[in-house]
């Protein structure tokens, strides 16, 4: 059925790209002149909605799962932008759709904010659901880190089709105990997961937090060992520097990798088992190849802007990576050896990156003792440079202001191969800067 929602929202859309405004902004306008508009939209695909959400690794998760079902054939709609607030998805709807409204896809995979994705499947039932983790993260928007766990439960619960959990993580975990059986109209439930040999490496919340006083996942299924683990349908059982081993049906398969960090290489594995779950779904059964052709585009599949991004200034690679909780600091600084690199990083406190920095006292910085940080920017800079100082890792400077201290910093690194510490809304300034001067993925 037409709309005029549709025509008027294209309109505002390409206004607010020629005035340089903000991606999900027409998306704000079309929800409230027509809050059918993706319900309505996202109803018509013929193998339904997937949801992505969790505390890390949305945006490059989200992005594996989209090129992976391309290599199965599948046309497939995403929020590309990182928009993962409702109004962000209805925005990337209506740079998708004809002016009729109509959405040339076969499924849709949408990342999701925690909170915003608990709204959009109470307006749209997904058929699908990955579930990634549950880190202290942006704690002055969601309370206590149980507060995400429960919103994490209200996605599953409206699946319809297939849940996907992660079975390391013990919260993550317990929400198939809080779903329907699938004989009783529930869902089906699927697990990614790890050797053991790597649980030391991605350590969960209260792994992390082991000496504290937090005992709340104490009675977890979680063993050691892994033994009272359920079966996982994609396990990693393996990480190199620049390769992965995976097994899925009993089959162990290595590949390359272009994605860089150990917390990409996890999510790979949660990408998998969606995929699968949902080719599976689609009414065809996986072979061989199949299979091949899902580890071969996992293999070429780049890291999402910004999220291990590596870009080239000067005649030297120029490393961004994403940083806004303690798992992901950690994990980071652990994927990326400091040696040789000048190093740069970018606090700022906005609301997209949480108000409350106290998280990174929980990051242990010692890796940077030996070459130092180059420059510390951001909103929160000083914060950060104290946070630096007593963990005895060298400050070069403190800037504030982004653009300046990005200057500061190619200048006075030239030669050398750089990396970027960053949270997200520096992310976006650093990257605004950098394209003035270098070839930029433009994300529209």
């Amino acid at each position: 059925m037409f709309s005029f929602s549709v025509p008027l929202g294209k309109l505002v859309r390409a206004a607010s790209r020629l005035r340089g405004g903000g991606s999900a902004f027409p998306g704000l306008v079309v929800e409230k002149i027509d809050p059918r508009f993706m319900q309505r939209t996202l109803s018509s695909l013929p193998f339904g909605v997937a949801v992505v959400s969790g505390t890390n690794g949305k945006t490059t998760t989200t992005k594996m799962v989209v090129e992976l079902l391309e290599s199965q054939g599948l046309k497939v709609f995403t929020n590309r932008t990182g928009s993962n607030f409702t109004r962000g998805v209805a925005a990337a709807l209506l740079g998708a759709v004809d002016w009729r409204g109509q959405l040339d896809a076969d499924v849709a995979v949408l990342e999701l904010d925690e909170a915003h994705a608990v709204h959009f499947v109470n307006m749209v039932q997904p058929r699908y659901s990955l579930l990634l983790n549950v880190l202290r993260d942006q704690l002055d928007r969601f309370g206590e880190i149980d507060k995400t766990a429960q919103l994490l439960e209200r996605i599953a619960v409206k699946t319809t089709g297939t849940v996907v959990l992660n079975r390391e993580d013990p919260r993550v975990l317990r929400i198939a105990s809080s779903l329907k059986p699938q004989a009783d109209g529930g869902p089906s439930v699927l697990y990614f997961g790890l050797d053991t040999s790597l649980r030391s490496t991605f350590p969960n919340d209260d792994d992390m937090r082991s000496s504290g006083s937090d005992t709340s996942a104490a009675s977890s299924p979680t063993a050691v060992d892994g033994s009272d683990l359920p079966p996982a349908d994609v396990v990693l059982r393996r990480v190199g520097t620049q390769d992965a081993d995976f097994e899925f049906d009993g089959e162990l398969v290595s590949t390359r990798m272009k994605l860089r960090g150990v917390y990409n290489i996890f999510n790979a594995a949660a990408a998998l088992a969606l995929a699968r779950a949902i080719v599976t779904a689609s009414g065809r059964q996986p072979s061989m190849a199949d299979g091949d052709r899902l580890v071969k585009a996992l293999s070429e599949v780049a890291p999402a802007f910004g999220r291990g991004e590596s870009l080239v200034v000067d005649g030297q690679p120029l490393d961004l990576v994403l940083v806004k909780n303690p798992s992901g600091f950690r994990l980071g600084l652990k994927s990326f050896p400091a040696e040789g690199y000048a190093t740069m990083i970018a606090i700022n406190d906005n609301y997209a990156d949480g108000r409350d920095m106290s998280w990174l006292w929980d990051v242990d910085f010692e890796s940077l003792r030996q070459d130092g940080v180059d420059l510390v920017s951001g909103v929160r800079a000083y914060d950060m440079a104290l946070r630096l100082q007593y963990d005895d890792v060298p400050v070069g400077g403190v800037e504030t202001d982004i653009p300046a201290a990005l200057a500061a910093f190619i200048s006075g690194a030239e030669g050398k191969p750089k990396r970027v510490f960053c949270t997200y809304t520096a992310m976006l300034a650093i990257r605004r800067e950098l394209s003035k001067i270098t070839a930029v993925e433009v994300v529209s």
